[in-house]
């Protein structure tokens, strides 16, 4: 302390300060370490989402490392010397061509190329016409008349692509607008506008062609392939969700969107954007493959999509009553079983090999199905018919209130309430009868059951309690339970209705799956 040589300066540390910086760093380390876990986790948990996506579909993976290819075989003319002392900087238009022009599939890639060849075209040669008028009108003028012509295209380019008729050549006035604006504006600059709309033309027209070759020699991606491939997949979805039967009651409406089923029927329903957009693309492709002759019906596909979209509503329907809360009685539930069954996995199958005749573009009689699901159909409406009076819940009233007429029950969800409320409406009707009997805890008879009889058939389900019993009234809840039990078991005849409405529809579907397999010449 005081600077003499070989003085020693001691520091006494508290044990309990030690401690406590000994805590702090490993608390510290702790959550460094755990940092970099979750980090690590994170890392790995994107590598196995980016693996399950690339392996739902091998295309997209393909389509990218085209991407890859075409931009660097354009990029090449930058990169080498000859080719950019030809070109010049505009020879980045080429690498704008490709990054814009270059889509998934071979029609849409057609499609974007024709849009952006024309849309060039017409700009140029409207650039190269206004930019020589301006030049003659002299210098003062010659700037006025640009951003006049400037602001005029911009409108009319704007307003043309909201034109309904016009709304596939929206990408084309697109490129009008920027391409006429940078032409005539550089050009103006640069005081040669002719040979700035030529350069450009170039580098285009060499973006335009690396985009296409790659794009068609490198593992194709057509759309018509992937617009067949989509409407077998909805085919197939309509017939799993048909054939699925979930047990009643498992499910509620609250899990009901989660479930794997209603997410099939979902996509086809949703389905309609994607199919028109293929069938379009599809249009712009040559005969490739097994569509070998011009003129290919793509629009018949997209009319085969919105029938077979009519049918997944059903299927929804029928999910939307299998997974609601107001539930038939067990016993009616295994009266109709047989023969629901015996219907949607006829209809399923049905579904299935239309979808296989669009897959293996080979037409097939599907007469012999249809007559099955007509015949099953046929006798699940005769059982229908025949058991119809276990649908409803009646009950006679007595004419006087002597009368010892027994009362009419029908099957109820359970034989003890059916036995509980005969008892109970026998009493009831015998005013000179004596006064209930009192239960344990000070409660009646008639409150008991009045109790027990809400609690199974309230709608939707909740406590007793919630009920504000009413002190007067007598039996007036016996009409208003009769009404639930009937409510529930007209569930099941809602779903029988909904299943005939979809062998109905099933019908136009056939038609129209022979009307692609004629046109398309399976």
């Amino acid at each position: 302390m005081n600077g003499k040589k070989g003085s020693c300066v001691e520091i006494n540390i508290p044990s309990s300060i030690t401690t406590k910086i000994t805590k702090q760093q490993l608390e510290s380390g702790k959550k460094k370490s755990a940092g970099n876990g979750r980090d690590l986790f994170s890392c790995k948990a994107w590598i196995e989402k980016v693996w399950e996506f690339a392996k739902e579909d091998s295309n997209r993976v393909i389509f990218s490392f085209k991407v890859g290819l075409a931009v660097l075989l354009v990029s090449l003319l930058i990169l080498f010397r000859a080719p950019y002392e030809v070109f010049g900087t505009n020879i980045i238009w080429s690498i704008l061509t490709v990054a814009i022009m270059f889509e998934y599939t071979v029609g849409a890639t057609f499609n974007r190329g024709f849009n952006r060849a024309l849309g060039s075209l017409l700009a140029g040669i409207l650039a190269i016409g206004v930019a020589q008028m301006a030049l003659s009108s002299g210098r003062v003028a010659e700037p006025f008349i640009i951003g006049t012509s400037i602001f005029f295209i911009g409108a009319v380019t704007s307003f043309m692509k909201l034109w309904p008729s016009l709304v596939p050549y929206e990408y084309g006035f697109r490129v009008i607008l920027f391409t006429y604006c940078l032409i005539i504006v550089s050009g103006y600059r640069m005081g040669n506008p002719l040979r700035t709309a030529m350069d450009r033309m170039y580098s285009i027209a060499i973006g335009g062609f690396v985009a296409v070759l790659v794009n068609v020699l490198v593992f194709p991606i057509w759309a018509g392939e992937q617009l067949q491939k989509e409407l077998v997949k909805n085919f197939n979805s309509v017939a799993d969700s048909l054939e699925d039967h979930p047990e009643f009651s498992n499910t509620v409406m609250d899990e009901f969107p989660d479930d794997p089923v209603c997410k099939k029927c979902k996509a086809t329903l949703n389905s309609s954007a994607k199919l028109e957009s293929l069938a379009d693309s599809a249009k712009w492709e040559p005969p490739h493959g097994r569509f070998r002759h011009f003129f290919y019906p793509w629009s018949e596909y997209v009319k085969v999509g919105a029938v077979l979209r009519y049918c997944a509503y059903e299927v929804m329907a029928l999910h939307g009553v299998l997974h609601s809360e107001i539930q038939a009685p067990y016993n009616l539930r295994i009266t109709f079983q047989p023969e629901i069954r015996d219907v949607t996995s006829q209809a399923a199958e049905l579904v299935r090999c239309l979808g296989k005749d669009i897959s293996s573009m080979k037409r097939s009689l599907k007469t012999c199905l249809l007559k099955r699901v007509h015949s099953s159909t046929e006798r699940l409406q005769r059982t229908i018919d025949m058991h119809s009076y276990l649908l409803t819940t009646t009950y006679c009233d007595p004419p006087d209130n002597n009368s010892s007429k027994s009362v009419v029950l029908l099957p109820k969800l359970s034989s003890d309430l059916s036995n509980q409320l005969a008892e109970l409406e026998s009493k009831s009707l015998d005013k000179d009868s004596t006064p209930a009997v009192i239960v344990q805890g000070g409660e009646s008879y008639h409150e008991m059951m009045r109790k027990q009889s809400r609690r199974l058939h309230s709608w939707p389900s909740r406590e007793v309690d919630a009920f504000a019993f009413e002190e007067e009234g007598g039996l007036d809840f016996l009409p208003r339970m009769r009404a639930l039990e009937s409510t529930a078991a007209l569930s099941l005849a809602t779903y029988t209705s909904l299943l005939i409405e979809f062998v109905v529809r099933l019908d136009h579907l056939v038609e129209a799956v022979d009307e692609l397999s004629k046109m398309a010449k399976f």
